[in-house]
């Protein structure tokens, strides 16, 4: 039986996570702010900590991995809040629990297409350099999608350097670029009155002609977490319907 450390596991994306994972036997630790194991705030750092420290009280003898799956769409009133949990939050839960990954240990971030969309600018610096005060002024002086994606280019950037560190540990550590799906945060964002049209837009016009489920994204992230990907390190996969593609066709 295999331990796994989840983050946003109560819904969406990570509830199909947690629920595969169980179903074929592995331990889940969940952590959200309600309905899991621990219950925590990771836009804060006594919420980060309290997870950190929950999760290495239950997983005595170790995790094989951690997805850590929390995050918030460009609908939040706050686009602060956006770095702190999607960014700090996540980054904060792998580089506190990394000493407790066991041998042939995982790592499965959770990014999105948007990262692809926006450039590096001072605000995804700001992120990768871990100055959390400049990142939460910047977000807030752009807009929530501004905020949103370069949030998810940031956590690319920070999984890929993190790579060579953890690999040397046999730990492997790869992203998942979701495109749209169906969850409670894309609906938080279908009815915002600012942000809904543009979301329908992207919905109608990715090439598979639907919305993802979330267990479609699960399934991508168990394989991350499986033999199957025993040589995969520092990957970002899109799962986003062949949208990428329509977007950015010549590149790699």
């Amino acid at each position: 039986m295999a331990v796994y450390a989840i983050s946003g596991a109560a819904t969406g994306i990570g509830a199909a996570i947690a629920g595969q994972l169980q179903q074929r036997g592995d331990r889940v630790i969940s952590i959200d702010l309600r309905d899991a194991d621990i219950c925590a705030d990771l836009a804060t750092d006594e919420g980060c900590q309290q997870a950190i420290e929950g999760v290495r009280a239950l997983a005595a003898q170790g995790l094989d991995g951690i997805i850590p799956c929390a995050g918030l769409g460009p609908s939040v009133k706050s686009p602060s809040l956006i770095a702190r949990v999607n960014y700090f939050g996540a980054t904060t839960l792998v580089e506190g629990l990394a000493d407790v990954l066991v041998d042939g240990g995982v790592v499965a971030m959770i990014a999105s297409n948007s990262a692809a969309m926006v450039q590096s600018s001072p605000y995804t610096e700001a992120l990768i350099a871990g100055d959390e005060q400049t990142a939460c002024e910047l977000a807030d002086a752009a807009d929530p999608y501004s905020a949103y994606a370069g949030s998810k280019l940031a956590l690319c950037g920070w999984m890929r350097r993190q790579c060579p560190e953890l690999a040397r540990r046999n730990i492997r550590i790869n992203a998942v670029a979701p495109g749209i799906v169906a969850t409670p945060l894309t609906d938080s964002v279908m009815s915002d009155p600012d942000l809904g049209q543009a979301m329908k837009d992207f919905a109608a016009s990715v090439p598979l002609g639907k919305v993802a489920q979330p267990q479609q994204i699960a399934d991508v992230v168990l394989f991350l977490l499986s033999t199957g990907a025993s040589y995969m390190s520092g990957s970002v996969l899109f799962v986003d319907g062949g949208y990428d593609a329509v977007l950015r066709p010549d590149a790699i």
